[in-house]
């Protein structure tokens, strides 16, 4: 990790900069795809699925057989922590859930809203070199809560053709209808435009690469909703002298091991600190399977030393972390004063793996500066609000008045009209 001095503010934007390639960059890769799954559906499919992961599929589908097979093969361990994990998620998500909001606004004038579930949602879950069967959980179950009819799941294939057993057991936990062995952009596509196989969808989510990201994006011209810009997953840690360097070390890496691309940041007002965060780093690397890539990740990544916990605060806010760990002496100023991040982990035994698992947020949550406009997913991002009015004789002759003065002096006749009408007869 690059360590940074009292940097000024004017530097703070290029020093925060993601490692990330610009849109411009593999735009027109999506777009070529996106045009080729369009005209020629299932085919176009096949033929990416084919390039991409190496493997061509008879049948894209995920069979019953397939499931039974791959709920015999996870250990008992690994289906009760999955289960715990599931009872967590369920318990903040149904926490979630909110009352009808009534209102009369005037005697005869009934507004209300309601929420309503999004009929069909898409679920792209990474597969690659980490199967994230967690984030089905984190996805699923919301949209189970929240009522969603159609459910539809695409992960790619690996080099046998096959799905991580893990999420074809959380999938079928999680009450997911369909289940399709496609990847990357395609996958994004045929929810997008739906083929014979890939239903077409109202609303997409999950994480992915940049590429995934980007035609997530792009489906979004083709009146598919997302959840949010998720990309490469991204961790900034505040601490001080009253912090643990091991953990701060260990969190920092457990960012790090998702992908090369991924950025974590140690922001801090003790040099010493600093010093032991980064020779615990040099020590616990050297024990992880995915060394390779997480040493490519801390090169990108920076440790930051800053003079106080208001410009810390200001850095951090500016930065807009998507996993944002508190381990200071004064946490409660960073959390009362926190604006921009996607999930905060307070104190030295809150690690951020606790969020990616069973502890009942949800992990999905906008990188790349997106958390200053956008919350990470949630029970509502699964539903839409609805809002009803009904009103009277009394209150269309309360408010009948108002509406024409406002519909002529904006030059709308028929609007004026639609009043006038209605209260001549009355």
């Amino acid at each position: 990790m690059k360590t940074i001095l009292n940097p000024d503010k004017q530097d703070w934007s290029r020093i925060l900069e993601r490692p990330t390639k610009t849109v411009n960059d593999i735009e027109k890769t999506v777009t070529e795809i996106f045009d080729d799954v369009q005209k020629n559906g299932d085919r176009a499919i096949d033929k990416y699925t084919q390039l991409f992961d190496g493997i061509s599929l008879e049948n894209n589908l995920v069979t019953d057989d397939e499931i039974n097979n791959a709920v015999k093969v996870i250990s008992n361990g690994l289906k009760a922590a999955i289960q715990l994990a599931k009872e967590n998620i369920s318990k903040f998500h149904t926490a979630q859930k909110t009352e009808k909001v009534f209102v009369e606004t005037v005697n005869g004038v009934e507004c209300w809203q309601e929420k309503r579930p999004i009929q069909k949602v898409g679920l792209y879950i990474p597969g690659g070199t980490a199967p994230l069967f967690s984030t089905v959980l984190m996805l699923a179950i919301p949209a189970q809560i929240a009522g969603c009819k159609e459910i539809v799941l695409c992960s790619p294939p690996n080099n046998e053709g096959k799905i991580n057993p893990a999420i074809l057991y959380a999938a079928n936990l999680c009450g997911v209808t369909k289940i399709i062995k496609v990847g990357g952009i395609q996958a994004i596509a045929g929810l997008t435009f739906g083929t014979k196989t890939i239903p077409q969808v109202y609303k997409i989510f999950g994480p992915g690469n940049q590429f995934v990201t980007v035609a997530k994006q792009l489906s979004t011209k083709y009146g598919v909703a997302i959840d949010m810009p998720a990309g490469p997953s991204e961790l900034l840690v505040v601490a001080d002298d009253t912090a643990n360097a091991s953990y701060v070390a260990s969190d920092l890496l457990s960012q790090a091991e998702h992908g090369a691309d991924s950025q974590v940041i140690l922001v801090s007002t003790s040099k010493k600190l600093i010093t032991d965060v980064e020779k615990e780093i040099d020590k616990q690397i050297l024990e992880l399977p995915r060394i390779k890539i997480a040493e490519k990740a801390i090169n990108n990544s920076k440790s930051i030393f800053v003079k106080n916990d208001k410009i810390a605060l200001e850095l951090i806010n500016e930065y807009g972390p998507e996993h944002f760990i508190v381990c200071t002496n004064n946490n409660d100023f960073y959390v009362n004063h926190i604006v921009n991040a996607g999930s905060v982990f307070i104190g030295n035994y809150t690690p951020e793996s606790a969020g990616d698992y069973a502890s009942g947020t949800n992990h999905t949550l906008p990188t790349n500066g997106f958390s200053k406009a956008y919350s990470g997913v949630n029970l509502d991002s699964f539903t839409k609000s609805i809002t009803f009015q009904k009103i009277s004789k009394e209150g269309i002759q309360t408010i009948g008045n108002v509406i024409e003065l406002m519909a002529d002096a904006e030059g709308l006749k028929a609007h004026k009209n639609a009043v006038s009408i209605r209260l001549k007869d009355l």
